[in-house]
Formats: structure tokens, C-alpha cells, sequence
């Protein structure tokens, strides 16, 4: 069991990041006996464990205590970790060798993790804030010129190898199923159940454009083939036949996925309300957020999905910052689809600051296939 000690306002981070490190954990409880305590305040508490792990880039009295001198403290620098290079955030402390053990060092060589004995247990003093660092990732995102670098999984890796390097054993749910080396989760998003509910608005014009001029011109520059611009002419053609009922709806895109995707279930995120754009959108021609459909119609094929083995979700609109709105989004589809656990994805990527805490407030799911957006910093 590793404990955690904790900065209050770390805490919501730190359930996040077990969310991704699946090993048991709690916040360290009064004569508890942990294998590992995780530490990121300023002081190491009397605690019973064998392994202490404090991270901080701050100097304080416990590094004195364990004889750790700290040399300087900086902005902006990448860790080299096994020659891994990790960029961190945030500020970093460098320490000292004075005859301990190194884990870590920058890209300049300075010692940014030791490893010591004291009182009689080994410590581990690493030269960051783990998760204002995770915090940091999970929020802002990292710039471009690092999109590369899985560095939030190479943190998660690093403290799982120093606990098994101290003799730690680890009971942990990889992420991949036993004997593979990656899984997929199948997701679609609707915002379309067919262009028959689009009638002269900008989805149809923009259809007729795409297919017609923007299809010639495909073909043109070699993007598309003549087969498919045969194949596109004709659903054009087949349109007042679609709008009439004689024919059928091209756009519908449920009857092709369960096709494709035989035998492997895929989470589905439906909106939860036609005709609203939502709230707070400031981008060019927000109004066109807005769906002609909801979940009310196509409740013939939400149970053909869950049928199927398939997730339902909500495709939110206003849950990324209205609790109010939140819980009417997710109780209408609970309503339609009589589903007690749902997840959340939302219809445009909006989010700032309070996203998290006022999704959770809405009481949504997180453990079920349909959860955060990643994209966006959240969990699918």
C-alpha cells in the first residue's frame, strides 16, 4: 500500500494520477503501516514505512535531517532518467552527491534525485513537485516541441521503478490486457443521425458544396477517386428522394458501425437536447453548435447499440461548466437509455479551471469506458 502526504490543494491532482498509476493508495491515516509514503510537503511526519519518496523543490529542515545539501533552484529543466529526457514545468531543486546515491540528474549533469538512509529507513529526495507537474500536464497540456514525449506515463514509470528498486512489491491494473502490448477503445462521437433533419441550413448547403464543387476539385489534386466522386454525385442526386422518404438516409452513421465493428463494442456519446448551441461559446458562428437531433430520437437504436455490447454517453453541451446543466444533460439520457452509470464527452472541446470539479459535482461516472476527454486533459 503506498500512503500519500499530500498538499491540500494537491489533492484532487493526486486521485487523478492514481486514476493513471493503478496501484493501491490511500492519504496516510494515523497508525497505518505502509510499504511506501509518498511526501510532498515540507516536513517527512512520523509515519511507519519502509520507503519514503518526498518530492519538492523547495530546500527544508527534513533534507538536513537526512544530511541532503541542496545546490540551486531553476525554471524549465529536462531531467535525464536512464537516458529518458523528461521535461519538467515547474522550478527544480538540485542537491549535492555528498556520498549518496543518484536517480536522476539534468540535462546539465546536476544531481536532481538521491537516494539515503535515514532513521533507519531509505529516503528518496527528488528536486520537483510531482504533482504540480502532473497538474500541469493534465491542464495546460504540454507546448508542441514536446508533443513527443509521453512525459505524465515516464513520471508514473519512474516512481513504479525507484519502489521496485527499494524491494517494493507492486500489485498494479496494467493498461493493456494480459499478453498485448496496447488496446484500442472504439468511441463516436453523434453529432449527425442523417441529413433528413437538415433542411436548407448551413449542414445541407455545406453538404451540396462539399459534394459537388469541393468533390471536382478533389479529384482534381488527386485526393479523391472517380469512383468516389461517382459515389458522391450520386447520394447528391438521391436527396429530395432522402427529404421525400423514398430513399435512404446516406448520413445515418449507426447501422455502418455495428457493421464494421461486428463483435466489438464501441462507446457511443449522444446529445442530450437539440437546437442548443450552449453557453459561453465566444467561436465564429456558435450557433451552428447546436444538433437537429437528441437522444429522444433514436431510442430504437440506443437499444440496438447496448444490445450490441455498446457504452452509452453523454455528448454534453453545457456540463463543462454548469453543475445545474450537468445533471439535466446526464439525467435526460439516463431517462431515454434507463442507464444508472454514464460517462461524459463533450460536443465541443470547451473547459477551464472548475471543468473537473463541476463534471464531478454533476455526478457523472468515471469508471465506466465513457469518461473524460483526453483530448481535453480528461480520461476516455
Amino acid at each position: 500500500m503506498i500512503g500519500i502526504i499530500a498538499k491540500t490543494s494537491e489533492r484532487a491532482i493526486v486521485e487523478e494520477f492514481f486514476q493513471l498509476f493503478k496501484t493501491p493508495w490511500e492519504f496516510v491515516q494515523e497508525d497505518r503501516a505502509y510499504d511506501v509514503v509518498v511526501v510532498t510537503t515540507d516536513e517527512i511526519p512520523e509515519v511507519d514505512a519502509r520507503l519514503i519518496v518526498r518530492y519538492g523543490s523547495d530546500a527544508a529542515p527534513s533534507d538536513a535531517a537526512a544530511r541532503i545539501v541542496a545546490r540551486t533552484r531553476r525554471r524549465g529543466v529536462t531531467l535525464d532518467y536512464r537516458r529518458t529526457r523528461v521535461p519538467l514545468y515547474g522550478q527544480a531543486l538540485t542537491f549535492e552527491k555528498s556520498g549518496a546515491d543518484v536517480l536522476c540528474v539534468t540535462d546539465e549533469s546536476a544531481i536532481a534525485g538521491v537516494k539515503v538512509q535515514s532513521g533507519g529507513r531509505a529516503v528518496l529526495r527528488l528536486g520537483y513537485d510531482l504533482f504540480q507537474e502532473v497538474a500541469f500536464l493534465l491542464s495546460a497540456g504540454q507546448p508542441v516541441e514536446q508533443a513527443r514525449v509521453p512525459t505524465l506515463d515516464i513520471h508514473i514509470a519512474m516512481l513504479r521503478d525507484w519502489i521496485l528498486a527499494a524491494g517494493v512489491s507492486l500489485m498494479e491494473i496494467p493498461p493493456t490486457p494480459a499478453g498485448q502490448s496496447f488496446m484500442v477503445s472504439l468511441t463516436h462521437d453523434i453529432d449527425f443521425i442523417g441529413i433528413r433533419p437538415h433542411k436548407l441550413d448551413h449542414t445541407m448547403w455545406g453538404f451540396l458544396y462539399r459534394s459537388t464543387v469541393g468533390a471536382v476539385r478533389g479529384v482534381a489534386r488527386r485526393r479523391i477517386s472517380v469512383r468516389q466522386l461517382i459515389r458522391t454525385w450520386r447520394a447528391v442526386a438521391s436527396l429530395p428522394f432522402v427529404y421525400l422518404g423514398w430513399a435512404k438516409d446516406f448520413w445515418n452513421p449507426f447501422e455502418w458501425y455495428l457493421r464494421v465493428e461486428k463483435n466489438l463494442p464501441a462507446t457511443y456519446f449522444l446529445i442530450p437536447f437539440k437546437h442548443r448551441a450552449g453557453d459561453h461559446v465566444s467561436a465564429k458562428h456558435a450557433e451552428w453548435r447546436a444538433t437537429a437531433y437528441d437522444i429522444a430520437d433514436v431510442s430504437d437504436w440506443t437499444a440496438r447499440l447496448l444490445d450490441a455490447g455498446c457504452e452509452i454517453g453523454v455528448h454534453g453541451i453545457d456540463a463543462w461548466h454548469s453543475v445545474d446543466n450537468g445533471r439535466e444533460e446526464l439525467r435526460r439520457v439516463a431517462q431515454e437509455t434507463g442507464l444508472a452509470r454514464l460517462g461524459i464527452r463533450m460536443h465541443w472541446l470547451l473547459r477551464d479551471e472548475n471543468t473537473v470539479r463541476v463534471l464531478e459535482d454533476s455526478g457523472y461516472d468515471y469508471d465506466s469506458t465513457a469518461g473524460y476527454n483526453e483530448t481535453a486533459g480528461y480520461r476516455c
